[in-house]
């Protein structure tokens, strides 16, 4: 019995490990890999998101994920997820949002999530704001999206590499549609369409001084 115990228990410390080990020294975990505890789906389209082996993966219609756990509001911040789409795949991962029941998130800034997607505002982008038509990752391929937020700038890099680096003007005000404008707020995931298949894990965060 003890010999059958034993590589249990070694796949159970392997398996806690893989969660753990890429929780750099500062950052708190958002998601523990195994249910959306901290998390609140908008009203629209629920059934869109699924956990697998460990991920939040993006399967159907429109929809939102908000972060709604102990660790928020954010307002700077360090902010990592590791990514992985299927090709043809839109998503994003907002944040100085808020919840909103439905339609596509009018608080906050989107740090886009595409890599062959028909909208060439492409991964690492600041929808609307700073936008990229080539990146340094791919399809079908994990990578980690590091986006920094300090006072009224914004720092987004992909696996290491700096892609964007944006400067809010004196001034910038919301646009009719939407805020876009640096503040405070929560971290939300984007399900974008039936077909965009993403996938979101090691989802970890350290607050900056304000």
């Amino acid at each position: 019995m003890m010999k059958k115990l034993i590589p249990a228990l070694l796949l159970c410390l392997l398996t806690v490990g893989l969660y753990s080990q890429k929780v750099e020294k500062g950052f708190v975990s958002l998601f523990d890999g195994k249910s959306l505890n901290g998390w609140k789906i908008s009203t629209e389209n629920p059934d869109s998101w699924n956990i697998e082996d460990g991920s939040i993966v993006t399967r159907g219609p429109r929809s939102h994920l908000f972060y709604d756990g102990k660790h928020g509001p954010f307002k700077n911040f360090e902010l990592k997820v590791d990514v992985w789409t299927e090709p043809n795949s839109n998503g994003g991962i907002f944040f100085h949002t808020d919840y909103q029941e439905s339609g596509w998130p009018t608080g906050g800034i989107e740090c886009q999530v595409n890599v062959s997607h028909k909208d060439w505002k492409k991964t690492g982008s600041l929808y609307s704001i700073a936008s990229l038509g080539l990146v340094p990752v791919q399809d079908k391929r994990w990578w980690t999206q590091h986006i920094i937020v300090k006072g009224k700038t914004v720092q987004v890099f992909l696996n290491g590499l700096l892609v964007v680096e944006y400067q809010e003007p004196v001034g910038a005000k919301p646009s009719e549609r939407a805020e876009k404008v640096l503040s405070s707020g929560t971290i939300a995931l984007q399900c974008h369409d039936p077909i965009s298949v993403v996938k979101y894990k090691n989802i970890r965060i350290k607050k900056l001084p304000d």
